[in-house]
């Protein structure tokens, strides 16, 4: 199928690593130019010339997302570039395990900010473009859980606030045409995700007691597969979509985990 993506400019915050990875892959392989955001210099080059090397197109700009004229400038770079913006990936975040009884104010205004905040700055900065393009904007989401380690309240609240962002939005740029959806995931195996699972005594078991909870094929969800509901979602594919919250899981969140 011909998703109609060739050409097209798509910011994706994080896709140097992970998820956001597996989305530039995809988008580069359906003949988009995916601008890679983010603020290990050498994760992101590394990923640029991947895509690069099996003859696609990529771009980059160095970001710290919580910083917001970092994030403008990340915009202003694509801009000069391409002169168009035609989609936003927003995915970079991590799960920092600040809790309610053993967090602090501090440490939870910092996990909204590491989460959340950076949602709304690279949105806000690539408007004036989507308006142009009449783009799109895809927030990657997450179900929210106790990972083990404590609480998990700033992780929590900004995956609600993404998810409520994304409804937002969608009826806010109603008139422009632009379209706003959410991919929520569950259990996908990334490099975090992959730090995580090591804290446990026995790695291993832990992570065959998760994957056997997972309803459709007791085994976690691909980074490809979450990429490939996020690269139709960017697409004209689906261009009577918005607003939804789109759960790509296995079942995890919706079906009985007894199954």
């Amino acid at each position: 199928m011909d998703l109609q993506l060739k050409d097209k400019v798509i910011l994706v915050t994080g896709g140097s690593k992970g998820i956001g990875n597996s989305i530039c892959n995809l988008l580069a392989k359906e003949g988009a130019i995916p601008v890679i955001i983010g603020r290990n210099k050498k994760n992101v080059v590394d990923a640029v010339k991947v895509i690069e090397d099996f003859g696609g197109k990529a771009f980059y700009a160095f970001a710290e997302l919580t910083d917001p004229d970092q994030c403008k400038e990340a915009v202003k770079q694509t801009i000069d570039k391409f002169g168009r913006i035609d989609g936003l990936v927003n995915n970079a975040g991590v799960n920092d395990g600040v809790g309610l009884e053993n967090g602090n104010h501090e440490d939870f205004v910092e996990s909204i900010n590491r989460n959340l905040t950076h949602y709304y700055l690279m949105a806000h900065y690539v408007l004036p473009e989507l308006k142009k393009s009449k783009g799109v904007i895809v927030n990657i989401g997450s179900k929210t859980s106790i990972t083990g380690q404590g609480g998990t309240s700033g992780y929590a609240a900004a995956n609600g606030g993404r998810n409520a962002l994304t409804r937002e939005w969608a009826v806010e740029l109603l008139p422009y045409s632009i379209r706003v959806n959410a991919v929520i995931i569950a259990e996908c195996y990334t490099p975090l995700y992959d730090k995580w699972i090591k804290t446990f005594q026995d790695p291993e078991e832990k992570l065959k007691e998760i994957t056997s909870k997972i309803p459709l094929g007791k085994r976690m969800t691909a980074g490809e597969e979450i990429a490939n509901t996020v690269i139709f979602l960017l697409s004209p594919k689906s261009s009577h979509t918005t607003g939804q919250l789109i759960f790509v899981d296995g079942g995890y969140t919706h079906l009985d985990r007894a199954l």
